[in-house]
């Protein structure tokens, strides 16, 4: 028996990294079309934080001993208010190169880049670095697929961890047995490998790979952080968390699944419902879960968050020494990030709003959306404690779907962290209805957006729908999946619960 169950491991482990290699040499297939099949300039793609030319435009700027935020950004607000004017601009286009030229000048205002100066000193030189005979970029997209084998492989290690603390917590409440005869009990599947295998072979992590955009190396730095925490390596932890904040602003508010993580452990069934039981030091001896919360890992962490931040901003303040110093990377990532100062088409709903918006208004809603991403985060905190995972993955949604930018990158994440809970999420509603919405608005946003921009028979409304369309699926995923979860819980509870009741009669 046990050669056998050592069999099904190597086979189960080996067909995993044939899925793995397999997903790298449909990436590098996919790279080696001309011109990435023109992924760069799509909006569902690159945004104005992710966009690759935006970043070999700030390294340009750069090595001109200017600074990387004094380029340009395109007013494309305009076009989406008056299209005809938009259709007439083309016409210049065609015909009067130097009437382009012109006013091309007058069409751009603000900076052209807003990421981070330690991606410009990382990934800048791939930028302009060319193989002979090889596609444009090719190093530049062979990091992003190393990006994406890196953020899968921590995925699996994480979901192994998970997939362990949920079973001692089932053997801990005695109803592994009771759960299997009762027909209650589904087979538990590894949620690591299908976790990491729903990341590599999600379209959106493709396509966000293979356009060249910087969502992996964030999604990376989050899934680091994760992995960190779950592991209890607070040091990585640390690193992953300061990455992410650094480069994205929105995962700063996973510090608290990571110190529930730190101090609790992975996720687990509610606490109190060990202590449910008849003789309760009994059942806490018997018990392999921690049910205090520990502060020391919790102080390391904030130790080594410091030192990460101040390593991290040193590094900044002396990129940036010459171009305005670290006030200049603030005013122009940070604050270009909750002032949205870029109102070009994206996936989000922001930007259509405030074009539509009075700008007497426009601070006042600006306060409301970014303030409505805080108010979800203590209830839902309250309510998920002791599953933190299950926690960063409702977090990671929220502000994918509320952010300034949003891109199909940041879907490809919380997405492909969705395979961890695929036994406690094994009785959600409206799934095939998810599928399809997704698969309906990765089909219609393109076609909505070429309608408007290129054969100019639509308007703005056309490709807004799908914008509108895909947050609604979001919020259905959301609410959905955390009340699966707590009805798995529930469940867990009624199995301990009647347990002993069965057991006399």
């Amino acid at each position: 028996m046990q050669k056998m169950g050592k069999q099904k491991n190597k086979t189960a482990s080996f067909s995993f990294w044939n899925w793995v290699i397999a997903s790298i040499i449909f990436r590098l297939i996919l790279i080696y079309f001309p011109k990435n099949l023109n992924l760069a300039s799509r909006p569902e793609v690159s945004t104005p934080l992710t966009s690759f030319r935006r970043l070999a435009e700030g390294y340009w700027l750069k090595q001109l001993s200017m600074s990387p935020y004094a380029g340009f950004s395109f007013c494309f607000f305009f076009f989406s208010l008056c299209p005809t004017f938009f259709n007439f601009f083309f016409i210049l286009i065609r015909q009067k190169k130097e009437m382009y030229l012109i006013f091309l000048v007058f069409g751009y205002s603000g900076s052209m880049y807003h990421g981070s100066p330690l991606l410009l000193s990382l990934l800048g030189p791939l930028t302009v670095k060319r193989i002979e005979g090889q596609p444009n970029h090719l190093l530049y997209s062979l990091v992003s697929v190393i990006a994406d084998v890196v953020s899968a492989i921590l995925i699996r290690a994480t979901g192994k961890n998970l997939r362990l603390a949920y079973l001692r917590s089932l053997e801990s409440l005695d109803i592994v047995q009771q759960t299997k005869a009762s027909g209650e009990f589904f087979k538990i599947l590894s949620p690591g490998d299908a976790a990491a295998l729903i990341y590599l072979w999600n379209p959106f992590t493709i396509v966000a790979c293979v356009g060249l955009s910087t969502s992996p190396i964030e999604n990376m730095a989050v899934i680091l952080c994760l992995y960190g925490a779950c592991s209890r390596l607070v040091p990585l932890a640390a690193f992953g968390w300061v990455i992410a904040t650094h480069l994205s602003l929105y995962p700063a508010i996973l510090i608290i699944p990571v110190i529930f993580l730190l101090g609790c452990g992975p996720d687990a069934p509610p606490r109190k419902l060990f202590l449910q039981k008849n003789n309760k030091e009994e059942v806490l001896s018997k018990s392999k879960l921690r049910l205090g919360f520990s502060w020391r890992p919790i102080t390391h962490f904030a130790f080594w968050a410091l030192l990460w931040s101040a390593y991290v901003l040193v590094l900044c303040g002396i990129s940036l020494k010459q171009f305005g110093g670290l006030w200049e990377m603030f005013k122009s990532t940070y604050g270009f990030i909750l002032t949205v100062e870029d109102l070009s088409p994206n996936i989000g709903v922001l930007w259509y709003f405030f074009a539509e918006v009075f700008d007497f208004f426009r601070n006042f809603f600006l306060i409301v959306f970014h303030v409505n991403i805080l108010f979800m985060i203590m209830p839902l905190a309250i309510r998920l404690h002791h599953r933190p995972c299950f926690l960063a993955f409702v977090y990671i949604a929220i502000f994918s779907m509320l952010k300034s930018y949003p891109s199909v990158g940041d879907s490809a994440l919380y997405l492909g962290l969705l395979g961890w809970f695929v036994n406690e999420l094994a009785d959600i509603q409206f799934s095939f209805f998810l599928f399809c919405g997704y698969v309906g608005v990765s089909l219609l946003s393109p076609v909505m957006h070429t309608l408007w921009i290129w054969r100019g028979t639509g308007n703005a409304n056309f490709y807004f729908a799908t914008a509108m369309v895909y947050a609604c699926l979001q919020i259905i995923l959301v609410v959905e999946g955390v009340s699966a979860m707590l009805n798995h819980d529930r469940k867990l509870r009624n199995l301990a619960t009647s347990k002993p009741q069965d057991a006399k009669s």
